[in-house]
């Protein structure tokens, strides 16, 4: 009987020590599940908040630059990248190895120093100007113990462009002024010094007196026109207008003058109809038609011409016979005050705008404008506005 208990006594120690290590074997599996679930969220959750940061910078309109402690960099964003056009990977690389900019390696330099970096303008090397200003600060722990340099970078070229415009502007505005004005005072003081006493030199005088101040009254009325079409505060009245019939009645009105008796005038358009302002459009075509006069030659020819075209617009042109214009200047001619030849320009008149007013009145109709020109053979300026 003794043996038979003992025997069941150790089976039953057996059993209950195997059930408990089948129990302690789930939990510890079910443990190292929970451990396995637990470091699997975690890197979910520190791969999410890298995607979210790097979302962030890459969305920065500024380009960020982090260098570490042996000025090696650790960190740059889309931005950066597209700033200094690279491609690839930079980090571990310097400024040097990643640039070739000796002066920003110089700054970061200064920055290891201890010297602040604010508003810095760096221009880039290369063949377009470009310039970016330049804004850096040391980072350092708790301690005080410096470890990068976190550098941001914000694009200044089309600042810079816009500085320079208005330098030429009022440069270009003052001198056109100042020819007219200074004409007139002078010969208004020849006037009072006795020139009035003399019939024939008076009157010869007053003619001049009249001419310049004609010539700034064009050109006060074309800087206006040119604020008004540049601010947006110019409202355009279109309707449906034949072409052909606009281009006959700038013609009639430009044969009247003396100086075209010679010319000979082609109306090439047929049934074309426009959608546009007519008063804008009389300002295009007066300002295209005048220019192929004045350029082309002596008792040359001025066609107007133009074509329907697929994209619901119709283009047309004004062809002169001169001396064409070169192939450098045919970009900037649309410039404001911009002259090819400055000295026969400025003899013939005119105030340097109105070519810039032809490209902002067609921009506003919705439309486009150019040139094409070959030296000797002439000038075409082309524009384009919706058909109606």
């Amino acid at each position: 009987m003794l043996p038979a208990l003992t025997i069941l006594a150790i089976l039953a120690a057996c059993a209950l020590h195997f059930w408990w290590r089948k129990k302690f074997m789930l939990a510890e599996l079910s443990a190292r599940r929970e451990i396995e679930d637990l470091k699997h969220l975690q890197k979910e959750a520190a791969f999410q908040t890298e995607t979210q940061q790097e979302a962030l910078l890459n969305s920065m309109v500024e380009g960020l630059l982090l260098l570490d402690e042996s000025g090696r960099i650790q960190l740059a964003n889309r931005a950066f990248l597209s700033l200094f056009e690279l491609h690839g990977d930079v980090r571990g690389k310097t400024i040097l190895e990643a640039l070739r900019i000796h002066e920003l390696a110089t700054l970061v330099d200064r920055m290891a120093a201890g010297e602040q970096l604010v508003g810095h303008e760096l221009r880039l090397p290369g063949p377009g100007e470009r310039w970016l200003q330049t804004n850096a600060a040391s980072i350092s722990n708790g301690d005080g113990r410096r470890f990068g340099t976190l550098l941001v970078f914000h694009d200044l070229t089309r600042i810079k462009k816009l500085e320079r415009t208005r330098e030429e502007f009022v440069a270009n505005v003052s001198h056109e002024l100042r020819t007219p004005l200074s004409l007139i005072k002078g010969y208004v003081e020849t006037l009072l010094d006795g020139a009035k006493d003399n019939p024939e030199v008076a009157g010869k005088f007053l003619q001049t007196i009249d001419r310049n101040a004609e010539r700034l009254r064009l050109l006060i009325d074309d800087l206006l026109t040119i604020s008004e079409l540049e601010s947006g505060r110019m409202k355009l009245n279109s309707r449906p207008i034949p072409l052909r019939s606009v281009i006959e009645k700038m013609f009639e009105d430009l044969k009247a003058r003396p100086a075209t008796k010679t010319i000979n005038f082609v109306n090439e358009v047929r049934d074309l109809v426009v959608m546009a302002d007519a008063d804008r459009l009389e300002q295009v075509l007066g300002n295209l038609i005048d220019n192929a006069i004045k350029y082309g030659r002596p008792e040359g020819t001025v066609i107007a011409g133009g074509r329907d075209l697929e994209d619901g617009q119709i283009e047309a042109f004004i062809r002169d016979d001169g001396r064409g214009i070169p192939s450098e200047a045919l970009e900037r001619i649309f410039e404001r005050f911009y002259r090819v030849d400055k000295a026969r320009s400025r003899e013939q008149g005119g105030t340097g705008l109105g070519l810039s007013i032809v490209k902002h009145i067609i921009q506003n109709h919705g439309g486009r404008v150019w040139a094409e020109s070959e030296i000797d053979k002439g000038s075409t300026f082309f524009f384009t506005l919706p058909r109606a």
